[in-house]
Formats: C-alpha cells, sequence, structure tokens
C-alpha cells in the first residue's frame, strides 16, 4: 500500500506540473509577443500596442480573445484531416521538449508537491530535446502540403531543408559541452557549472559553440534573418498562409515556444543556469534562496529572448543561398573542428584553457577564408572584374 500511495503521489505531483509548466507558456508567450511589439515600436520610433488596458498591458488577453472568438475557415480544396493534424503536431513537439528542461535548483525543493521540472533525472536529455524538436518540421510540412497552396508549398519545402540543415551544427554544438561535462543529463551540466562558479560556466571554454549553437537555433526556430519558410515578401505567409483563428495561433505558438526553449538550453548549457556570483550560489542558505536561483535564471533567459527580438528588427533577412552555405559552409565545418578540438584536449589531458583560444582561431582562419573565397568569386565575374580593373 505505501508503495501504491507514493506511486500516486508522484502522478498527482507530475499532472500538477505539467498544468502548471504548460498554462505558465501560453501566458508567457502571450506577453512575449507584446514584449516584442513593444520593442519593435521602440527600435522604430512609434507608438507600440497601448489601447488595451493601462499601457496596453491587456493586450494579449484580448489578442487571445480574438483567436478564439474568430470563425474557423477550411479551404475547400485542402486535406482536411492533415490541415487540422499539422499545427497540433508543431505545438506539441515544442512542448514535450521543454519536458525535461529544469527551471529552477531542481535538488533544492522547499515543498515536496513542487518541482522544478517535469521529467527529472533523464540522462539522455539533449538527444531527447534533439529528437523531440526535429519532429516539428513535420508539422510544417503537412500544414503546407494539405494547403494546397503553391506558397505554403514552397514555406514547406524550405522549411524542411533548413531545418535538416541546422540540425546538424546544433547537434554538433553541444557535443563539446557534453565531453567536458561527461553527462547529457541537463540537470547535472547545470550543477557542475553552478559548482565551478562563474568561471566554470561553459562559455568561456566553448565561445564558438556557443555562438553556432545560439545561430542554429535562431534558424531551427525560423526567426529573422532565418525566418525564409514564411517570408511575407515572397511567399505571402509560407506554410500557414491558409491558416487563421486557433490553428495560426497553435503554429505561433509553437514557434515561440521553441524560441523560449533554445533560450533555456542556450542558459544551462553555456551560461551557469542559475548560477550568479554573490547572488545564487551552492552556498547559498537563506530564506528562498530557492526562489533567488529561479528568477536568476528566468532573468538570464528573458535577456536572451529579448537579445533574439533585437536581431530580428536589426538584421535584414537572408537569401535562402545565403541561408544553406551558412550552414554547410560555415557552421558544420567549424562545429565539426571544435568538436575534434575538444577530443583531443580531453584524450591528452591538456590544459581546457587552451580551447578559448582554438575557437578565436578557428573562428579567424573561418573569415578569412570566407573573404578570400568570396573575393576570389567576385574576381571571376566578368562585369565585376571591369569594376575592379577602372577602380585601380
Amino acid at each position: 500500500m505505501p508503495e501504491i500511495s507514493q506511486n500516486l503521489f508522484e502522478i498527482i505531483v507530475t499532472f500538477l506540473t505539467i498544468t502548471l509548466v504548460v498554462n505558465a507558456i501560453l501566458g508567457i508567450c502571450s506577453y512575449l509577443i507584446m514584449l516584442e511589439r513593444k520593442l519593435s515600436a521602440w527600435m522604430q520610433d512609434r507608438v507600440g500596442p497601448n489601447r488595451t488596458g493601462p499601457w496596453g498591458l491587456l493586450q494579449p488577453i484580448a489578442d487571445g480573445a480574438k483567436f478564439l472568438l474568430k470563425e474557423e475557415v477550411i479551404p475547400d480544396h485542402c486535406n482536411k484531416v492533415l490541415f487540422v493534424i499539422a499545427p497540433t503536431i508543431s505545438v506539441f513537439t515544442t512542448l514535450l521538449a521543454f519536458a525535461i528542461v529544469p527551471y529552477g535548483p531542481v535538488g533544492e525543493m522547499p515543498i515536496e508537491w513542487l518541482r522544478f521540472i517535469i521529467a527529472p533525472n533523464v540522462d539522455i536529455g539533449m538527444v531527447f530535446i534533439f529528437a523531440v524538436t526535429s519532429l516539428a518540421v513535420y508539422g510544417i510540412i503537412l500544414g503546407g502540403w494539405a494547403s494546397n497552396n503553391k506558397y505554403s508549398a514552397l514555406g514547406s519545402l524550405r522549411a524542411s531543408a533548413q531545418v535538416v540543415s541546422y540540425e546538424i551544427p546544433l547537434g554538433l554544438s553541444v557535443v563539446g559541452i557534453a565531453l567536458l561535462a561527461g553527462t547529457l543529463n541537463l540537470e547535472k551540466i547545470m550543477a557542475q557549472q553552478a559548482t565551478a562558479g562563474f568561471w566554470g560556466w561553459n562559455f568561456w571554454l566553448q565561445p564558438l559553440a556557443c555562438l553556432i549553437f545560439f545561430t542554429s537555433a535562431l534558424a531551427e526556430s525560423n526567426r529573422l534573418p532565418f525566418d525564409l519558410s514564411e517570408c511575407e515578401q515572397e511567399l505571402v505567409g509560407g506554410f500557414h498562409t491558409e491558416y487563421s483563428a486557433l490553428k495560426f495561433g497553435l503554429f505561433f505558438l509553437g514557434e515561440y515556444t521553441h524560441v523560449i526553449t533554445s533560450a533555456f538550453l542556450l542558459v544551462i548549457l553555456f551560461f551557469g543556469g542559475w548560477q550568479l556570483p554573490w547572488i545564487a550560489t551552492p552556498e547559498s542558505s537563506f530564506a528562498l534562496a530557492w526562489l533567488v536561483k529561479m528568477l536568476v535564471l528566468m532573468t538570464k533567459v528573458l535577456l536572451v529572448i529579448v537579445v533574439v527580438m533585437l536581431l530580428r528588427w536589426t538584421i535584414p533577412r537572408f537569401r535562402f543561398d545565403q541561408l544553406m552555405g551558412l550552414a554547410w559552409k560555415v557552421l558544420i565545418p567549424l562545429s565539426i573542428a571544435n568538436m575534434v578540438a575538444v577530443m583531443f584536449v580531453r584524450q591528452f589531458n591538456w590544459n581546457p584553457w587552451w580551447l578559448p583560444a582554438i575557437s578565436l582561431a578557428l573562428f579567424i582562419a573561418a573569415g578569412v577564408i570566407g573573404a578570400t573565397t568570396t573575393r576570389s568569386e567576385i574576381s571571376r565575374r566578368p562585369l565585376a572584374t571591369a569594376k575592379l580593373a577602372s577602380a585601380h
């Protein structure tokens, strides 16, 4: 009987945690959209949403009500079953990936029924996340194909090529972290950095891997400057051209949830998680220390999301050939070279502080090779050669 009651308690706690986390993500996504609208208005010197509620704070509630109350339109020429299933797949896979992402100090649960992670102690955590999030592309492909629309089909084709390409450097960039930490468990990676302190953050040893991970995560979540699958100038709306009301909202929710998950992973893998010198350390034993640590982690995640939003309104969109070239010609070779460097350092027991120097050397070498290659390609063009000759 005690075992049955304990198992029942675990099931109830897990169910409550899932309910709280899902509802929190829904609310956070709503207000992140408002924050992005405010940031874009500030950057473009215009007035953002300010009519609904004080300072426009009720705008996300009005937007949510609009999604629920708008008419659900399914065009006659669509494959109706797949048309409805597609947005469900997109949002389900992104929410499922968040199941093993810790959002606080996991080992310091102040109340028995309170957890800082839905599924603790998953030793293949990073592999699970990459496996689940890679399935989100099926929702986009099904949505584009089932819409029976040329713009949607082109958007889904671009999305499939983009996601498959950027999954490679995204996965390779964290292999170095796994080799240094000796585990794929996100909780243990975060705990190791917290124990090592500020200079033990993986960012200092793997700055190039951090840059590759951040860039690939942007491309995976279809954020500017990598939103080639839904760019309105070319494809109207891309794979979600035919979608409206709640189904379009699910696609949007899946995209923003992916951004949140990527921000959490970046902070946990490279920036120490909840650890912050003098404020949140493993030795912190004051009252509500767990709350301070959780707030530190959330603040770091929010800063990453703000950077993502600022990039959207700063950098112009890539051409598709530039997008694919960046993945196959730059990020994948760099991530492989970085992984080999970490393997050498671990195999021969070198000082790990050689890794930042190697990362800098690889970054400079990639820049020099890229500039030289670009110049040689330009010089082979007849018009460009004539202009260079006239300039000299």
